[in-house]
C-alpha cells in the first residue's frame, strides 16, 4: 500500500472559548469522533488553536496530512465589540446626513419607567470623524444628484491625512443602486490606499439607513483584526501538512460557514460564531434524541448563551446586537449572559451580592485556579461546596479549593452570612441570570417553557440545570456525551451558507410579480457563484427563498418561506396566507379577513446553501442489567439549610442506555460535570444522552440504579450504588 493510499480523512471542529478551546475530530471513514480541551490563550487566541490541532491529532495518532478539513468557531469579533476597542475608525455618507449615528433610535434600554436614567451609548465613529460627499438617489435608485468626485477625492485625503486607514461608506438608498459606493471606494483606492473599506451595499443592501449604517462600521471595525487573525491561522495550519494548504472554514453567525479566503471579506458575520455553532450542535443532538422544543444552554468560562429551538432548527433573527452595536444581519437568535464559571462575585454600594457580568476569565481566572486571581467566581463556589471535582480536564488541571473557601469565606463575612448561604446563594444568583436570559428567547417570544426540554452543554452549562429545571417549571435537560465540546462538534455539522437580501417595498395589490421573480433570480446567481467558488457542484447547490412581509404601516416585518416555482398571483397568495400564519403565531391575531389591512413587502431574500455530511450519532441497546457498585462518595452541598451530605461520584463513562439514577449524585467526565439535586431523576436514552426530568421528591431521598425492566430493578439506600 503507498503512503498516499495509507491517508485517513479527519475533519477537525475547534471552538475558541474564553476559558478553553474544544476540539472534535471526526474520522470520515470510520465515523469516530474524538474529543478533547485545551487552555485557551487570549493574548493570541492562535496559539489555543494550534495546541488543540496537534492534541487531537495525537489522541489519533493521525497526521496533518490526514487532516480534510477545519472549521472554526472564533470570539475575535465578538470580544472586540464587547469590550469597545474599536480603533480609529471613520464614516463617509450622504451630505446633509453627518448626524445620522447621533439620531440613531428611539428605543430605550429596559422601558421608559428607567429613560431617566439611561445615557446613550457612545458612538462607534466620533463626530468629527465622519465625513459627508455630494450625489443622491431616491429609494428606487434614480439618481437625483450625480456623485460629486471632488468632495470624495477631499474625504479620501482627509482620512489619510489625519492616519485613519478603517473607513465605512453608507450612501443614503445604495441598496436600490450602489453606483455611488462604489465610485467612493474607487476614489478611497487611489487615494488612500492602505484603507480598509467596508460599503454598506456589499454588507446589508437592505433599507433602513441607521441600522445599515451600523452594520456596516462593525464590518469595518472587525475586519483588521479579523483579517489577521484568520490568516495568522491558515498559515500555522500548514505547518501540520509541510506547506500543503488545509481548507479552512470560519463559522458565521446565520448557521453556516465560510472559506477563510471569503470570511475576510464578510468578517461581520462572525459575529457570533462560537454561539452559533453550540445552537446548531445541540439542535441536531436534541432532534436525533426526539426533541422538537428545545431550548439551549451553552455555559462557559465567561458567558453563557441561549438559544430556541423548534423542529430541530435554532431560531433566526436580523435584529442582534453585539454589545452596544446593533448588527442587522442573519444570526441564530442567540442571548448572552456574564454567568460563565470565571464570573465574579462582589457587593454592590448597597450592600447585595452580585454576580457577574465581570470575568476573570482564564487569565488569572478563578480563584482555585492558582494563578493570581484574586476575586471568588462561579467555578470557586461550586468547587467548594462538592458539585465539581478538585480538578478539571480529567485531572489535567488540579484546583486550589482551599484558595477558593478563603476567598468566598472573606465575602461571606462583608456581607454577614455564613459560609454555605453565601456559596449557595452565588450560585443562586447565576442560576437566576440564566433563567432570565432563557426567558428573554422563550416567554418574550410567546413561547411556553413548560413545553420546552433544555439541553446543556459547554464547561458549566450543566451545573445549575436542576435549578433551571425548577425555576421555569422546564419539562427537563438533556445532557448529551461530552458536552463540553457540543460547540466544536457542532461545527462538524454545518453546512456552507450565504445569505443576500434585497429591499423591494410594494404592496401586495401592487407587486410587480415579474420584479419579485427577477429579484429572486438575481439573489440565486449571486448565491450561486459564491458556491461555485467554494467549490460546490452546481447538483448540490440548495437555495432557500424567504421574504420578510408587514402589514400597512407597520415598522417591523415578520419572515415567511416562499417556496420554489414561478411568481405569479397564486404564489403572492400563498407568501401572504404563510405571512397571516405567522403573525397569528407570534402576536396571537392576524387581518386576513379585514380588507382594509393590506400587506406589504418589504425584503426579499435568498439563502445559498452547500450541503455537508454530518457525523451520525451513534445508537446503543438498551443494557439488561446494569449495576454499579461501590462508587467514591464527597461531602455535596445542594441547599445551605441542610448543609452537606455524602454524595455518590458516577464517572460518566460507567453509564450505559437504559440505567437510571435518582438524585442526589454527581456525574463526571473529562470536561463537564452534572450535580443531579435530591428530587430528580436521571435515564440514559440509547444516545447516551443524560435526560434529567424532576421526580416526586422520597421522604428517604433514595438513590436508586434501575435496569430497562422493572423485574430487574435495584434500589439503594442513600449513599449506594449498586
Amino acid at each position: 500500500m503507498t503512503q498516499q493510499a495509507a491517508r485517513r480523512r479527519i475533519r477537525i471542529g475547534i471552538d475558541t472559548g474564553g476559558t478553553f478551546t474544544d476540539v472534535v475530530a471526526l474520522d470520515e471513514e470510520t465515523g469516530e469522533l474524538v474529543t478533547t480541551k485545551t487552555p485557551s490563550t487570549p493574548d493570541n487566541p492562535a496559539d489555543g488553536f494550534i495546541d488543540g490541532v496537534g492534541k487531537v491529532l495525537a489522541l489519533m495518532g493521525a497526521t496533518g496530512a490526514d487532516i480534510t478539513a477545519v472549521s472554526h468557531g472564533t470570539t475575535v469579533a465578538t470580544n472586540k465589540l464587547l469590550e469597545g476597542k474599536v480603533e480609529a475608525l471613520g464614516f463617509i455618507t450622504t451630505e446633509g446626513y453627518e448626524f445620522i449615528l447621533e439620531i440613531a433610535r428611539q428605543s430605550v434600554p429596559d422601558g421608559y419607567g428607567n429613560s431617566y436614567f439611561w445615557v446613550k451609548p457612545p458612538r462607534i465613529v466620533p463626530a468629527d470623524a465622519v465625513r459627508t460627499v455630494g450625489g443622491r438617489v431616491d429609494f428606487q435608485g434614480n439618481e437625483i444628484r450625480p456623485f460629486d468626485e471632488a468632495s470624495a477625492v477631499a474625504a479620501a485625503r482627509w482620512f489619510r491625512d489625519h492616519g485613519i486607514t478603517t473607513i465605512g461608506v453608507c450612501f443614503l438608498h445604495s441598496y436600490a443602486d450602489d453606483t455611488h459606493e462604489l465610485a467612493m471606494r474607487a476614489v478611497l483606492r487611489r487615494e488612500h490606499p492602505d484603507a480598509i473599506v467596508s460599503i454598506s451595499s456589499e454588507v446589508l443592501r437592505e433599507y433602513r439607513e441607521y441600522e445599515r449604517s451600523m452594520t456596516t462600521l462593525v464590518d469595518a471595525a472587525v475586519k483588521p483584526n479579523v483579517s489577521r487573525y484568520v490568516r495568522n491561522i491558515h498559515e500555522r495550519l500548514d505547518q501540520f501538512t509541510g506547506g500543503a494548504e488545509i481548507p479552512f472554514y470560519v463559522m458565521k453567525s446565520n448557521g453556516g460557514v465560510l472559506s477563510a479566503d471569503e470570511v475576510v471579506h464578510q468578517p461581520i458575520t462572525t459575529v457570533l460564531s462560537g454561539p452559533a455553532a453550540g445552537a446548531l450542535g445541540a439542535a441536531l443532538i436534541a432532534q436525533r434524541a426526539g426533541f422538537a422544543k428545545v431550548l439551549t444552554c451553552d455555559g462557559g468560562g465567561t458567558s453563557t448563551d441561549v438559544s430556541v429551538v423548534l423542529g430541530g432548527e435554532p431560531t433566526l433573527t436580523t435584529e442582534g446586537t453585539v454589545g452596544a452595536y446593533p448588527s442587522k444581519i442573519p444570526m441564530i437568535d442567540v442571548v448572552t449572559v456574564g454567568a460563565g464559571g470565571g464570573s465574579i462575585a462582589w457587593i454592590s454600594p448597597e450592600g447585595s451580592l452580585k454576580v457577574g457580568p465581570h470575568s476573570a476569565g482564564a487569565d488569572p481566572g478563578p480563584l482555585c485556579y492558582g494563578k493570581g486571581g484574586t476575586k471568588p467566581t462561579i467555578t470557586d463556589a461550586h468547587v467548594t461546596l462538592g458539585r465539581i471535582p478538585p480538578h478539571l480536564l480529567g485531572g489535567e488541571i488540579p484546583l486550589d479549593v482551599e484558595a477558593a473557601r478563603l476567598g468566598i469565606a472573606s465575602l461571606a463575612e462583608d456581607l454577614h452570612l455564613d459560609y454555605e448561604r453565601c456559596a449557595t446563594g452565588i450560585l443562586e444568583i447565576s442560576a437566576w441570570n440564566q433563567a432570565n436570559a432563557l426567558r428573554q428567547v422563550s416567554v418574550k417570544r410567546g413561547l411556553d417553557v413548560r413545553d420546552f426540554m433544555l439541553t446543556t452543554f459547554g464547561g458549566s452549562g450543566s451545573l445549575l440545570a436542576c435549578r433551571l429545571v425548577d425555576i421555569l417549571g422546564l419539562a427537563g435537560v438533556v445532557v448529551p456525551p461530552n458536552p463540553g465540546n457540543v460547540s466544536a462538534f457542532g461545527l462538524l455539522t454545518v453546512d456552507v451558507k450565504n445569505d443576500y437580501v434585497q429591499t423591494a417595498v410594494a404592496r401586495q395589490d401592487a407587486l410587480d410579480l415579474a420584479a419579485v421573480e427577477k429579484t429572486f433570480a438575481s439573489l440565486t446567481g449571486r448565491a450561486a457563484a459564491a458556491l461555485d467558488k467554494e467549490g460546490f457542484d452546481r447538483a448540490d447547490h440548495q437555495y432557500v427563498r424567504t421574504a420578510d412581509l408587514r402589514y400597512f404601516g407597520q415598522a417591523y416585518e415578520v419572515r415567511v418561506t416562499c417556496p420554489e416555482g414561478t411568481v405569479d398571483e397564486a404564489y403572492a397568495a400563498r407568501v401572504a396566507d404563510a405571512f397571516h400564519d405567522e403573525h397569528r403565531v407570534l402576536y396571537g391575531y392576524d387581518f386576513r379577513d379585514d380588507p382594509r389591512q393590506q400587506v406589504e413587502w418589504v425584503n426579499l431574500r435568498v439563502s445559498g446553501i452547500g450541503p455537508i455530511t454530518r457525523p451520525e450519532i451513534p445508537l446503543h441497546d438498551p443494557a439488561g442489567w446494569w449495576a454499579l457498585a461501590d462508587p467514591p462518595h464527597r461531602p455535596v452541598c445542594f441547599d445551605a439549610d441542610e448543609g452537606y451530605r455524602p454524595t455518590p461520584i458516577v464517572d460518566r463513562s460507567d453509564l450505559v442506555a437504559g440505567a437510571q439514577l435518582s438524585g442526589p449524585v454527581v456525574i463526571e467526565e473529562f470536561g463537564s460535570t452534572v450535580p443531579v439535586h435530591p428530587g430528580f431523576t436521571v435515564r440514559v436514552d440509547e444516545y447516551l444522552n443524560l435526560v434529567i426530568t424532576r421526580s416526586t421528591p422520597l421522604a428517604s431521598a433514595d438513590l436508586g440504579v434501575l435496569a430497562p425492566n422493572d423485574a430487574d430493578v435495584t434500589t439503594a439506600t442513600e449513599g449506594e450504588v449498586r
